[in-house]
């Protein structure tokens, strides 16, 4: 058996990065970058990749992955087209796209948490932009794709909690959102999730949050609580005098219990540090 063959768009991001150091013991595994990180310019295994010049197609052409795993960020326009390309590629190929999406397709919802197969409706720009591309994914035969839904990463080298060390240090306020009730998660349990829907070949739609639920405020504290002995200023930020949600729960696609997490997992093992 060879390794399988894997290309992770947006490899040197936060997030691909994470997904790439899960996976490269393992597969044959490649990733792009963007910003001349010198990290990457030496790594046999990263191309460089601008979303804005390079056509995706010659990328895939010469890695010609099994699987290709999306976390790319940046220019919108660019992605659509870059998505737009890829989908084109794999429907002749025998390829597989996994695209990182976000619990922002659901933020016009605000009632109740968000399932795999709710309806998507967003009323932010980048929510929109997740469920055009979502879309695209659709046509695909369901084999070929899956769409992993996330929520707010956490983690210690998240750029969440690096935003919230440097507001602390800065005395600048920490924003919280005391009506906003979420599930989380952090880049630890997500790639553990995505080795595993790798493992199984799985395709389709799936919610990777922790399995429970809390106010941000409160969830915003904790986390500010295991940073340090500081008094940060929180500056409540009330968009709506109701609770709203934005979660993204499983019903159809649950995973294993071992690759489950609560929130409270999340506060105690990655703000350690």
């Amino acid at each position: 058996m060879e390794a399988k063959k894997i290309l992770i768009l947006g490899g040197s991001g936060f997030l691909g990065n994470a997904i790439y150091k899960e996976l490269c013991n393992y597969f044959d595994t490649y990733g792009t970058y963007f910003t001349a990180r010198r990290t990457f310019e030496n790594n046999q295994q990263f191309f460089r990749y601008d979303m804005q010049e390079d056509d995706v197609f010659e990328l895939v052409d010469k890695v010609r992955p099994q699987l290709i795993i999306s976390a790319l960020r940046g220019n919108f326009a660019a992605q659509v087209q870059a998505h737009q390309h890829l989908v084109e590629y794999i429907s002749k190929r025998d390829c597989k796209l996994y695209f990182i999406s976000s619990a922002n397709v659901f933020d016009a919802y605000s009632k109740y948490p968000s399932y795999e197969n709710d309806k998507t409706l967003s009323e932010s720009v980048y929510g929109r932009l997740k469920i055009k591309i979502e879309n695209m994914l659709l046509r695909l035969p369901a084999k070929k794709m899956a769409i992993l839904r996330v929520p707010m990463v956490f983690g210690n080298a998240s750029p969440r909690i690096k935003e919230i060390k440097k507001f602390i240090l800065d005395n600048e306020p920490v924003e919280v959102f005391p009506n906003l009730i979420l599930n989380v998660t952090n880049d630890d349990k997500l790639t553990q999730q995505i080795h595993y829907l790798i493992n199984r070949n799985k395709s389709g739609i799936y919610h990777l949050g922790s399995k429970d639920l809390v106010h941000h405020e409160d969830f915003i504290k904790e986390v500010v609580d295991r940073i340090g002995n500081f008094n940060p200023i929180f500056k409540r930020v009330f968009t709506t005098n109701d609770e709203r949600y934005l979660a993204v729960l499983p019903k159809d696609n649950k995973l294993p219990k071992n690759l489950q997490i609560g929130y409270q997992e999340i506060i105690d093992h990655h703000m350690m540090t």
